[in-house]
């Protein structure tokens, strides 16, 4: 599930289903070397799983309950898996690239603005963060619009906790999330590939439902860098590109902000990415999925599920044509 960029350049793959079309090509011209015999390859994959996993090992404990409401009953993703096969294309755009590269994040100190729309701004640092409401462990499902999905143990709590807090006004119709943009702590912003910095949004009742989780752990312990540290969004029913990571600004507004995916694709990736296994994406069915960890190359894949498998949220999109509002 990893991939480590040789000396020359080349991309060494363990695992596959990434979107850009030239490392698609790096990816399968590599395998035909690995099928020629090239051992110094798999050696070099080899050490770049180990540094890639030690990065994520012995990060601080999180104290939180489990709050059985929101657990769901899978099969969890191995931590080794869900931290190495990760889109976080700040710190690049192959998988294993935020595992290798995100070393230079430096999530502390750290602080969020919450702006716009609401009576009482504020900026608010990491700790107070922490200490805003209980943390809770919550089990979700996690869904990429590239079509492979994982189980986390999240630690964090609802989001409405902190939109409480600062009392949106009646303007306020939207959220939109702001990514750090920093780089010199994260090296792929010097690519072109997305339009910097990195934006996500939903709308306020998208935001203030329950399972909406302001998250600053996984797996009972402090996040990674590559997972988001120190603290993002997850929206367990839309794919995973909606859940904004290492959040630096929060902002309240009456217009729909403009999301990085939606602005580099929009015919692809719409404003609101719910997971929906009737709405193909243009190049690629959405009706199954691949879950890391779990399922073989000959191993049929799994039926995706409407909105994840989470149907409370169904209520929120009442009255909308789903397949034109995707």
């Amino acid at each position: 599930m990893l991939i480590k960029r040789n000396p020359n350049g080349i991309d060494i793959p363990f695992g596959s289903e990434i979107t850009p079309r030239a490392i698609f090509e790096s990816r399968r011209s590599f395998i035909k070397q690995l099928a020629l015999g090239s051992i110094a390859g798999g050696a070099l994959a080899e050490m770049a799983m180990r540094e890639a996993f030690a990065q994520s090992a012995g990060a601080p404990k999180l104290a939180a309950k489990t709050n059985p409401s929101f657990v769901v009953m899978d099969k969890q993703t191995a931590y080794k898996d869900a931290t190495t096969y990760n889109n976080f294309y700040e710190f690049g755009t192959d998988k294993a690239d935020p595992a290798q590269n995100a070393g230079t994040l430096k999530p502390r100190p750290w602080t969020v603005a919450i702006e716009g729309e609401v009576k009482k701004p504020m900026t608010i640092d990491l700790d107070g963060l922490l200490k805003l409401a209980p943390l809770e462990e919550r089990v979700y499902r996690l869904r990429c619009v590239e079509g492979w999905s994982m189980v986390i143990p999240w630690v964090g709590y609802s989001l409405s906790e902190l939109i409480k807090k600062v009392e949106p006004t009646g303007n306020a119709k939207y959220v939109e999330f702001v990514t750090l943009s920093d780089k010199k702590q994260m090296p792929g912003l010097r690519s072109p590939v997305l339009e910097w910095p990195y934006t996500e949004g939903l709308r306020l009742d998208e935001a203030n439902h329950p399972l909406t989780l302001l998250t600053v752990g996984m797996y009972g312990e402090v996040l990674p860098n590559q997972n988001g540290a120190p603290v993002r969004i997850v929206v367990p029913w839309k794919y995973g590109f909606k859940s904004a990571k290492s959040i630096v600004k929060i902002r309240f507004t009456k217009d729909q902000p403009r999301t990085a995916w939606n602005l580099a694709a929009p015919q692809e990736y719409g404003f609101f990415s719910n997971v929906n296994p009737d709405v193909d994406h243009p190049r690629w069915s959405q009706a199954t999925e691949r879950r890391i960890g779990e399922d073989g190359f000959l191993t049929r894949k799994r039926k995706t599920l409407m909105f994840n498998g989470y149907n409370d949220v169904a209520s929120l999109y009442t009255g909308m044509d789903l397949k034109k509002f995707f």
